[in-house]
């Protein structure tokens, strides 16, 4: 049976052949797999995805699988609990603002009904479908990336600069950017 073409970024490695095939760019609009994504997105920043993909059972298990209200309600015992936790990157910044991030991912809840609506709002509820050719046509950051970093920003989130936005939008597929050749193109 002949290889399915995919997207070059990730060949080679089941774990990462895996996740391009049967999540990256499929959308999302469930509340918790979205603040899923927003922290293991935010823990990447300066990271590399792979590091972040092997360690993604190890984050579900010490973030409560990714419950942002319980996240929300993390105290320092548990906050210093995750800095020694071996299985996750231990960075203790990020750890914080991951705390944080619950708080403000839940205000945003209040505010608009739920954080699907308010994320989604930005790209009309539908995907942009970009039409790369190769993987170098495939922005690092957009102008919206940046709105929406900003405006995430404003409402006290933290390690969401315009990159790991755009990052963020791939894996939750409010961005398409599979290349014409893969087979998740059709």
């Amino acid at each position: 049976m002949p290889e399915k073409n995919r997207c070059k970024w990730c060949v080679r490695m089941d774990i990462y052949e895996k996740y391009h095939d049967e999540e990256w760019g499929v959308p999302v609009y469930d509340d918790q797999k979205l603040f899923e994504f927003l922290i293991l997105e935010t823990f990447q920043a300066g990271l590399s995805w792979i590091t972040i993909l092997k360690k993604r059972e190890n984050f579900r298990l010490a973030f409560d699988d990714f419950n942002y209200s319980k996240v929300g309600l993390y105290s320092e015992d548990k906050i210093q609990e995750l800095i020694t936790n071996s299985g996750i990157i231990r960075n203790q910044l990020k750890i914080r603002s991951t705390v944080s991030n619950a708080i403000s991912f839940m205000k945003i809840q209040e505010e608009f009904g739920n954080f699907s609506k308010y994320i989604w709002g930005f790209v009309g509820g539908k995907p942009i479908i970009n039409y790369p050719k190769t993987l170098k046509e495939i922005p690092a950051n957009t102008p919206l990336s940046d709105s929406i970093s900003k405006d995430l920003k404003k409402r006290g989130f933290k390690f969401i600069g315009s990159t790991v936005v755009y990052a963020y939008m791939q894996a939750t597929g409010m961005v398409n950017d599979h290349v014409e050749d893969c087979w998740k193109r059709s």
